[in-house]
């Protein structure tokens, strides 16, 4: 059993809006921070928002500054990603990430710094 389950996932018009979330099976997302990456066809993952468990300190990358919100409910055990205005460059598998270790610090969070990951779910923006 995964970690971390992603979903709400879609197609969705540019210019349009999507909530993905992230819940956790265990305790994963008890301590430390929340990521969220994303991986483009023929690109690497990227880190794009962060969160920490502790005072909810969040972290975004530019491509994603203003447009997309990270958000956490401690007692579900679930953090969210609130994506607007999207674009079709933002089509990509979308995954959440958690460590107990890492605290979200203004800066996007970076793929080795996280060990507990969910399955990631496909953001498809298109008209």
């Amino acid at each position: 059993q995964l970690p971390l389950v992603e979903s709400g996932g879609g197609l969705v018009q540019p210019g349009g809006s999507l909530r993905l979330s992230c819940a956790a099976s265990g305790g994963a997302l008890d301590y430390g921070a929340a990521g969220w990456f994303r991986q483009a066809p023929g690109k690497e993952r990227e880190g794009i928002a962060c969160i920490s468990s502790s005072d909810g300190s969040t972290s975004y990358a530019d491509s994603v500054k203003g447009r997309f919100t990270t958000s956490r409910d401690n007692a579900r055990k679930t953090v969210y990603l609130q994506m607007n205005s999207l674009k079709p460059e933002d089509t990509a598998v979308y995954y959440c990430a958690a460590d107990y270790d890492y605290y979200c610090s203004g800066y996007a969070p970076r793929v080795e710094d996280f060990t507990s990951w969910g399955q990631g779910t496909q953001v498809t923006v298109s008209s």
